[in-house]
């Protein structure tokens, strides 16, 4: 393994390394495809060699810039931020080998440009796990949502491109409108942004320089202002932006895009507030009841939806909210739950994209009600959406089980029995929207729709990429303890 702190760096640049040899070999697909493979699994074992470092109690840090005093352009790994960068780097890999099956197969256009954005999205999404403050956090944000905007875009027809403005305009007009002015705000207070354990705004708040009000609508900035996290009614942009290559909707969706505004009120809670103070706002039970109100509102209308894709879409609205939830019940338990959720959650659902992605080239299929009977053409692909749905719902043999089994007690231990009732309701309801498409598929005759269109398995390597995401969801709840372990660091290592 290198040096933690060279590793660091190297993580964040080899993305774009990578993102200049695909547009340099972007004439021979082959190398172009080999070139994204290889510095996917190198950016991942830098990664690692960084998580090695920071299990064995090193500092890992670096400092870039100090444009304005007081203002870093800087990069400091903590648990949480490990964690994040952990399940990116990981899944960046496993997603590049299912789209090099789903593009080819699918004849997509404009593959070299693909390859490039994803590249440069993944670095921008490794930049904003390692920011060690907020100001650092909001330029790598805004980095995201412009590198996947070109993602987004990809099939460049009038669908493709009316939710590319909504994708930006909601995006950039609650980051600029409100993230930006949450920044502002606890820079005005507090006198600076470094993330700091136990936080920074409880000692303006002891020293009467700001009230628990004000503080309660800083906190409704961030969780509104990040708005990636898709917490109602800044949701729209994630069901439109499905018309994006399911590769798009798989990592970036489901976990890069996503998972950067869950990731980010997280990091704000412990780090910026600090759970202490965020448990003694009066705000935090009106955010968390509306966190409740989407956990519950996206899973009902999941239920509604025949397109496989919009339906896993509004699964995923419900599903960050669980991660608010937990940040913003704000104990000790809900917080590592919603940390542990982020890694199980993207596990499941990437997962399930890739097998919707894989029905759509191999069956021409998009809706629920067409799936019948395709089990039997399609076995392996079924088998792995029902594993992913396992881990969305918490059942066994699945890793989200874990990540539930805390959200739940957390919210329980603070006495919030209406937010826990809305887990538990959200979760039967995940039962009936996502157990129904493989019990159709493997239980029914086959649909009219499968008939006309006669199909087999996945190509090899996304067979190979969807056996591989559905092991790990497996391997997360045989052997959490890895995770569990970082997690709990989460509330004992300063960042």
């Amino acid at each position: 393994m290198i040096d933690s702190n060279t590793a660091l760096l190297a993580a964040m640049i080899l993305p774009l390394v990578g993102a200049f040899l695909v547009l340099l070999t972007g004439k021979w697909p082959n190398v172009r495809e080999a070139v994204s493979l290889v510095i996917g699994v190198l950016t991942f074992f830098c990664v690692a060699s960084v998580a090695q470092g920071v299990l064995s109690s090193e500092v890992v840090a670096a400092e870039i810039a100090e444009p304005v005093k007081g203002l870093r352009l800087a990069f400091n790994v903590e648990p949480l931020g490990l964690l994040f960068a952990l399940v990116a780097s990981l899944l960046w890999p496993i997603t590049t080998l299912y789209a090099i099956g789903y593009m080819r197969e699918h004849h997509e256009v404009n593959q070299t440009r693909f390859y490039c954005f994803f590249a440069i999205s993944i670095a921008a999404v490794l930049a904003l796990a390692f920011s060690a403050n907020l100001a650092t956090l909001f330029v790598c944000y805004e980095a995201i949502t412009l590198a996947t905007f070109p993602l987004v875009t990809h099939g460049n027809d009038r669908a493709a491109w009316r939710a590319g403005r909504i994708y930006l305009g909601i995006l950039m007009g609650t980051s600029i409108g409100l993230l930006l002015f949450g920044c502002v705000a606890v820079y005005g207070v507090a006198g600076t942004t470094e993330f700091t354990q136990g936080g920074v705004l409880s000692g303006p708040l002891a020293e009467g320089k700001v009230s628990k009000a004000v503080l309660g609508v800083i906190l409704g900035l961030f969780v509104f202002g990040a708005g990636k996290a898709a917490v109602m009614p800044v949701h729209r942009w994630l069901p439109n932006a499905m018309v994006a290559p399911t590769p798009v909707s798989a990592l970036l969706h489901a976990v890069a895009v996503v998972k950067a505004g869950v990731f980010t009120i997280l990091k704000v809670v412990i780090y910026i507030f600090g759970i202490d103070l965020v448990r003694d706002l009066d705000a935090h039970t009106v955010l968390a009841y509306v966190a409740g109100f989407t956990v519950v509102a996206a899973s009902v209308i999941a239920l509604g939806k025949d397109n496989l894709k919009e339906r896993l879409a509004y699964s995923t609205i419900g599903q960050l909210s669980y991660i608010v939830l937990g940040a913003l019940v704000a104990t000790e338990t809900s917080t590592q739950g919603a940390a542990m959720h982020i890694a199980t959650h993207a596990a499941g659902k990437i997962t399930l994209f890739f097998g919707a992605g894989v029905i759509l080239i191999s069956a021409h299929i998009k809706n629920v009600s067409e799936l019948d009977g395709i089990g039997k053409r399609m076995p392996i692909t079924m088998a792995c959406f029902f594993v992913g749905a396992l881990s969305i719902i918490g059942l066994p043999p699945a890793g989200g089980m874990w990540s539930k089994l805390l959200l739940v007690q957390g919210t329980a231990e603070a006495g919030e029995w209406v937010l826990v009732g809305a887990f538990l309701v959200s979760s039967l309801l995940n039962i009936v929207y996502l157990l129904s498409i493989p019990m159709r598929a493997f239980l029914r005759p086959l649909s009219e729709k499968a008939l006309a269109h006669p199909h087999g398995e996945a190509p090899m390597t996304s067979r190979i990429a969807m056996v591989a995401t559905a092991s790990l969801t497996v391997l997360l709840f045989v052997q959490p303890a890895f995770v569990y372990d970082l997690i709990q660091r989460i509330s004992e290592v300063a960042p």
